[in-house]
């Protein structure tokens, strides 16, 4: 089996729950945190729509700075709507799959590098980046925005057995 086949199966596992979860995002919300020192649920479920995405980046560039010193800079998404966050989920993680799908054995062991201003963060084989960076920081902020539902009173989704609002998957 290629490597890439197990990699799949992971990433649409994790593209379901994900889409559940931000389907149930409110309107109405996006300025609302937690803490203060909390990304806002507009920045966070922006974020969680992006993250998908960069599956594509992971697989396409040997490496990526996230704060070049004289390139564009990265613009995150800030949710405007549920349609908005919901349609740019569906086209990033789209294309991440594609860009999985098509990667060979020898794509995914080779290195990747994640650079800021020039300087390394880290560096690690592909596959390694897509379940750690890419699939890790997804299923991360996903728990983040299920507990900023619970505390809007919105029901969270089943994702890996019921929820407390959910029996059932």
């Amino acid at each position: 089996m290629a490597l890439r086949d197990g990699l799949l199966a992971q990433f649409d596992h994790e593209m379901v729950g994900t889409r559940k979860t931000l389907a149930r995002v409110p309107e109405g919300k996006p300025d609302w945190a937690p803490h203060a020192k909390s990304m806002k649920m507009g920045r966070l479920a922006g974020h969680l729509a992006e993250l998908p995405g960069w599956a594509v980046e992971t697989i396409n560039l040997d490496e990526l700075d996230i704060h070049p010193a004289n390139g564009p800079q990265f613009q995150p998404l800030v949710m405007t709507s549920r349609k908005q966050l919901l349609e740019e989920f569906d086209k990033k993680s789209a294309a991440g799959r594609v860009a999985i799908a098509t990667a060979s054995d020898d794509k995914l062991l080779s290195p990747w590098t994640l650079l800021a201003g020039g300087q390394k963060i880290f560096a690690m084989p592909r596959l390694a980046v897509l379940r750690s960076f890419v699939l890790s920081h997804i299923i991360h902020h996903r728990a983040q925005l299920g507990v900023y539902l619970r505390m809007n009173d919105v029901p969270v989704p089943s994702l890996y057995g019921p929820s407390a609002d959910e029996g059932q998957m």
